[in-house]
């Protein structure tokens, strides 16, 4: 039961990956057949491997994560807090001051790592990523030989879908309908690649995962039946 979770023990965590190289023109031959055969069934007629490699980024062979912005849920005298902090930028920097918050601080068994779609998305591609660039995978990303029961982690699409596989839901949709408060946001994930690639603008980017981070939490309290947070609530690190 979701209520018998301390929140405590929860990291929520987004991740915004963009294309490994600006432009298709810039892969070397080998990597644009591999890109071609990859999309193929994805792309079916409508569109060139060129055009599509806009979205190269949702690949974690052809991607890469430029900021991973993790959440978790604080408490004292009573006092419930939110703090909200990302690492961003070089990916393998990034990736390894991750590991080093999971290892520091969520490696114990009572913890778990939530995101929204994150067990088909943010946990895989992270995971992914980390091998390409030769980093051991932590605890709470080294799914082999776990049971499905021992796997450390939640996904608040997964769990609004009540066992039906039929269908995705968006964080927004879902935030909407369950009367989570819109963040003012100025793009969306469409957006991120150009906004990275051609506006240079990282640090809006951040804002935008951190913003999604805050949301999924939101999320979470709602399927758990307890009061959102407050804007006092949300400390930004």
């Amino acid at each position: 039961m979701l209520y018998k979770l301390n929140l405590e023990h929860i990291l929520f965590l987004d991740i915004e990956t963009v294309p490994q190289k600006p432009d298709f023109k810039q892969l070397d031959v080998t990597e644009q057949e591999l890109w071609a055969q990859k999309t193929q069934y994805q792309r079916k007629e409508e569109f060139t491997p060129e055009e599509f490699y806009e979205r190269a980024g949702i690949w974690a062979e052809f991607g890469k994560i430029i900021c991973i912005s993790v959440g978790y849920f604080t408490s004292k005298d009573n006092a419930r807090n939110f703090r909200v902090t990302s690492f961003q930028g070089e990916e393998l920097k990034l990736l390894e001051q991750f590991k080093e918050l999971l290892q520091e601080h969520f490696s114990q068994v009572k913890h778990l790592l939530c995101a929204h779609n994150g067990k088909e998305f943010d946990f895989p591609y992270i995971a992914r990523r980390m091998v390409i660039h030769g980093i051991s995978l932590p605890y709470k990303l080294d799914l082999f030989g776990k049971k499905p029961w021992e796997v450390p982690h939640l996904d608040t699409m997964e769990l609004w879908k009540f066992g039906d596989f039929k269908q995705y839901t968006s964080l927004k949709l879902l935030a909407h309908v369950l009367g989570v408060p819109s963040p003012k946001e100025d793009m969306d994930g469409s957006m991120v690649r150009d906004v990275y690639y051609k506006d240079s603008n990282l640090e809006r980017i951040v804002q935008y995962c951190e913003l999604d981070v805050i949301t999924t939490a939101q999320v979470f309290l709602r399927l758990r039946n307890e009061s959102l947070l407050q804007d006092n609530e949300i400390i930004r690190l």
